[in-house]
């Protein structure tokens, strides 16, 4: 028997179709400038439209049938917000501290590779953006361009996303290039090291008749010598790997760096509480941004019950699916330190450069100030789980 749609079953399918990077339709014309966007979401279908299919299959990308992905933002409209009257909301900050370094706004850019796959200047771009904004970078093990110089565009050291790699050697010579640049904070990615499906990279992919040499060079992209971070570093024994990662990794890595710690890619209270107790100085919930798992599960349904979990003193950060200053407003009150954004400032970067990820961070910044005033918050601290309710 063929169950009869209800109008509810109707709703969720629409939404999975709207969610969907292969069948979302473009709404209006392309962006003619940044200056013309009205939310980040202006920029995604102007980024799409400039990239080859493989760069932007790898944009759009999430696992399996991309459920996780979409998960993330279905995530944070199960909370509602809670609007407060009458308080003086004359001086708005975005002020605030995490792992005792001073943020100019608690919003990050996100640790995404290469990003001169999107635009020739790719993290020279991004950096000068961040530094007009006020706002910190977590950069890729897999960045196009070298920590050095991306420290320099930025004006001050970056925080510094850590995949280890096949062999222990090449781990600690990563860590040290990052924190001879000057970085105060390592951010190790454990979320992908079980692998991952993606999908729609994959078929995307396929409808993309360049070479890989016009990009890579002749070995293609995954070629661990022609990653910038490895240049100097000494991959010989890679073809014979260490064994795979475990918590035990976590003090090893604490006894080779004066760099706090974060673990990348945390989704349940149980590891969390194994990454505080193994030594961790603090974690990100994070799924890759749908990328790492098919839980089909978003951060910001994991997030409440990690920090009871860890308790307010043990730093947590977010990131996955963040496209609105209430959903940044939404994870602090939650509970989270800072917030990380990734597509929204790649979107910008593919379809203007720097301009466009100077409108994304304007966009945002503009957007959580105005919540916080609509909340009764003008300070970053007074952000508290009175402020949501969740449905």
């Amino acid at each position: 028997m063929i169950e009869r749609a209800t109008p509810a079953s109707r709703r969720r399918f629409l939404r999975f179709l709207a969610a969907s990077p292969l069948f979302a339709q473009d709404s209006g014309p392309l962006l003619a400038s940044p200056a013309d966007a009205l939310n980040v979401f202006d920029f995604e279908p102007a980024a799409k439209a400039k990239l080859p299919p493989a760069h932007r299959g790898f944009m759009m990308t999430g696992t399996d049938s991309d459920e996780t992905l979409n998960a993330n933002r279905e995530g944070f409209r199960r909370f509602q917000l809670l609007p407060r009257r009458l308080v003086d909301f004359s001086n708005v900050s975005l002020s605030t501290d995490v792992l005792g370094l001073p943020f100019e706004s608690p919003i990050y850019l996100c640790p995404v590779a290469s990003h001169r796959m999107y635009d020739p200047e790719g993290e020279l771009a991004v950096a000068r953006a961040a530094r007009a904004r006020g706002v910190e970078i977590m950069l890729s093990t897999n960045t196009s361009t070298a920590i050095e110089d991306v420290t320099r565009e930025r004006g001050k050291p970056v925080l510094f996303q850590l995949y280890t790699a096949p062999r222990w050697a090449m781990t600690e010579r990563l860590v040290k290039r990052a924190e001879d640049a000057g970085s105060r904070v390592m951010a190790w990615t454990v979320d992908t090291l079980g692998g991952r499906n993606t999908e729609t990279y994959n078929r995307l992919r396929r409808l993309d008749t360049r070479e890989c040499a016009t990009c890579h060079g002749k070995e293609g992209p995954a070629r661990m010598e022609r990653r910038v971070m490895f240049e100097g570093i000494s991959l010989a024994g890679r073809e014979n790997p260490d064994p795979p990662p475990t918590w035990s990794t976590i003090e090893r890595l604490k006894k080779i760096t004066r760099m706090k710690l974060l673990i990348k890619g945390i989704v349940t209270p149980e590891d969390a509480l194994l990454a505080r107790e193994h030594g961790a100085d603090g974690i990100v919930v994070s799924n890759h941004g749908g990328r790492a798992e098919a839980s089909g599960r978003g951060t910001m349904e994991a997030l409440q019950g990690i920090v009871d979990a860890v308790g307010p003193q043990f730093p947590v950060l977010l990131d996955g699916g963040v496209r609105r200053g209430t959903d940044v407003f939404k994870a602090l009150a939650l509970g989270a330190r800072a917030v990380g954004i990734g597509r929204p400032y790649i979107w910008g970067l593919a379809a203007f450069g720097q301009p466009g990820v100077d409108r994304v961070l304007d966009l945002l910044n503009a957007e959580l100030r105005l919540v916080m005033r609509q909340c009764g918050t003008p300070a970053i601290a007074q952000i508290t789980r009175r402020a949501v309710i969740s449905r």
